[in-house]
């Protein structure tokens, strides 16, 4: 049975088109692969706290988890981190907001990215140790900018991904969703086109150079 891991990052919950997408892809994933588990995370009803030196200092050292607020967080890191090592497939609504990504995605990512849990530095660099899943990412943007310098978003999550060991990466695209009744249905549809084609792929993506 295939696990499937859906992240919401949207601040207007399943208003959010970054949201929406991401739902329909992990129905059209269940579609495909009947019999598979989904496990749903919403950062925007259920934020994670951005991460402060004392939960830092535990990731370390779990024994450094003396007071009860760090303790609660420590258990919360360790809950996100099984929910990622457990999933075969990572699913993420990403909104664009100010270029970026929403903070409350980069409090999940920091919360995940631990060293000796989920990668290592070696004497030849960094090992990414989530090997083995496939990752499908959600971008929904009020402007266009996928291919061009502004579009860091799509750079960072690659990198980040990848330094977990997260490879297999298929980006879907909603752009100029602020441009008009009548573009953001074509871009939804686009979408929706997307998706099923990276349901079909038999191939792994890996990362464009």
């Amino acid at each position: 049975m295939k696990k499937l891991l859906q992240i919401n990052s949207g601040m207007h919950g399943s208003a959010s088109h970054s949201t929406q997408l991401a739902s329909e892809f992990s129905e059209a994933y269940l579609h495909h692969n009947p019999g598979s588990e989904v496990t749903v995370r919403d950062l925007n009803a259920s934020p994670v706290p951005h991460l402060n030196a004392e939960t830092f200092a535990t990731f370390h050292d779990p024994e450094a988890a003396v007071s009860p607020k760090q303790k609660d967080a420590l258990s919360l890191s360790d809950t996100l981190v099984g929910e990622l090592q457990e999933a075969d497939v990572l699913v993420l609504g990403v909104p664009m907001y100010n270029l970026g990504i929403p903070s409350t995605l980069k409090a999940w990512i920091d919360h995940v990215a631990r060293a000796r849990v989920t990668f290592r530095y070696t004497a030849t660099g960094v090992e990414g140790l989530l090997q083995n899943k496939k990752a499908y990412i959600m971008m929904a943007r009020g402007g266009e900018y996928a291919g061009t310098p502004a579009d860091v978003q799509t750079q960072y999550l690659k990198l980040m991904l990848s330094f977990i060991g997260i490879t297999d990466i298929h980006f879907i695209y909603a752009e100029g969703l602020a441009k008009g009744p009548e573009k953001q249905a074509t871009a939804l549809q686009a979408a929706t086109q997307q998706m099923h084609e990276a349901l079909q792929s038999k191939e792994p993506a890996g990362i464009p150079v």
